[in-house]
């Protein structure tokens, strides 16, 4: 009996723990999924419309002109995007250029992806930029240095074929750093300048590459995407929620939390199916108790829900008390974050941690289905060979 014991004693921390463990680490992805969309949700708007074909077009019509006047629409920005190459003193890199118009600078997250300097596109009626932590470590950019500017190097759509100097193939712009941020590698090796700025380096006085529309608190935005798709259509232009432009990081994000899920399942497979073993000694220990009840009228459907009964009464009392401690656990890390991600991170020092109800319900509902298996299965070894346990008293 003390050895039945044990091993059920066992079975029921292996679903304790297995199920404390499925809480928080699917809390953990929460937490990191909603740091790292809203680390991308800084730079990246809410909805943002595109040509289909070509990289630029023209948005001075009808639709776009309403667009800039609806009540819906917090910013209007026009971005005009192109890579270009960057010289500073003796260093050089290739980096994304974006041209920005001043709605932009509407966004209230900006100034938290600030490391050094300020997020300014204009000081005393001169362009500035605002660059990329990758593209300052690339180049050593000093932006207290005043007497440095950033040049700026675009291939020239009036260069000459035949020129003999390589330099006339480039139009070659100077501006000066203003700040440094930091959101995520897919963002840190882009500088951020003025629209009129890149207008002058492009040669395109007109033409953007996209517009980005942000919404006012509490608009919702499928509807606004149906009717911006109606007032411009879509045969000559994509609009896209933040879900359609980073729709591989959401499948990413969602298939590591999913694989997780999938491994500490089995975890609990094993550790439920232990339960088979000390039930099928319980049986064996029980087997006149057993015999005797049959003989008093005890059916054997009433028999086998004895043992199906406490099969899941193990592993039920061991998810419920797991998922208990993985939310008490969880709550302290929110509040302490007495566990560190390490590494040196500015954004975040510990780990974070989001709870979703529907991932409470799941892990119950994925212990009861295997219990239940399980449990029916020692269940069915209570009653089997039960002729011979009463031909033996």
């Amino acid at each position: 009996m003390h050895a039945i014991n044990i091993i059920s004693g066992i079975s029921m921390l292996g679903v304790f723990i297995g199920s404390a463990a499925l809480i928080l680490i699917l809390s953990v992805f929460n937490g990191l999924e909603k740091v790292i969309l809203s680390l991308y949700n800084n730079f990246t708007p809410e909805l943002k419309i595109e040509p289909r074909l070509g990289k630029t077009f023209d948005d001075n019509s009808a639709g776009f002109n309403s667009l800039r006047k609806d009540p819906r629409v917090l910013s209007y920005t026009e971005v005009l995007q192109e890579r270009a190459l960057l010289r500073y003193n003796d260093r050089q890199v290739i980096a994304t250029m974006k041209g920005v118009s001043n709605d932009f600078l509407k966004n209230p997250r900006l100034d938290s992806t600030i490391l050094k300097g300020s997020f300014i596109l204009d000081f005393r009626g001169q362009p500035t930029a605002v660059l990329g932590a990758t593209i300052q470590g690339s180049l050593g950019i000093n932006v207290s240095d005043i007497l440095s500017p950033l040049q700026v190097y675009s291939p020239s759509r009036k260069a000459s074929v035949n020129s003999i100097n390589p330099a006339d193939e480039f139009t070659v712009r100077y501006v000066y750093p203003a700040g440094i941020f930091t959101v995520q590698q897919d963002f840190d090796d882009m500088v951020i300048v003025p629209i009129s700025f890149m207008r002058n380096l492009l040669d395109q006085p007109t033409q953007v590459s996209a517009v980005e529309l942000n919404l006012k608190p509490g608009t919702d935005i499928t509807k606004v995407q149906n009717d911006v798709k109606e007032k411009i259509g879509t045969d000559k232009y994509t609009i896209k929620n933040r879900y359609e432009q980073n729709t591989l990081l959401y499948k990413l994000l969602h298939s590591e939390k999913w694989a997780v899920f999938l491994i500490l399942s089995f975890v609990l497979v094993i550790a439920i199916f232990n339960i088979i073993g000390s039930l099928t000694m319980l049986v064996i220990d029980k087997k006149k108790d057993i015999a005797i009840l049959n003989s008093l009228g005890a059916k054997p459907q009433l028999i086998q829900g004895i043992f199906f009964y406490e099969g899941m009464m193990i592993s039920l009392v061991g998810c419920i008390g797991g998922m208990v401690a993985g939310l008490i656990f969880g709550l302290l890390q929110q509040k302490y974050g007495f566990i560190s991600m390490g590494g040196g991170l500015t954004v975040i020092n510990a780990y974070p941690v989001a709870f979703k109800i529907t991932d409470f319900i799941l892990v119950f509902l994925t212990v009861a289905g295997i219990a239940v298996i399980a449990s029916g299965i020692s269940a069915r070894l209570s009653v089997k060979g039960l002729n011979e346990f009463k031909q033996d008293l």
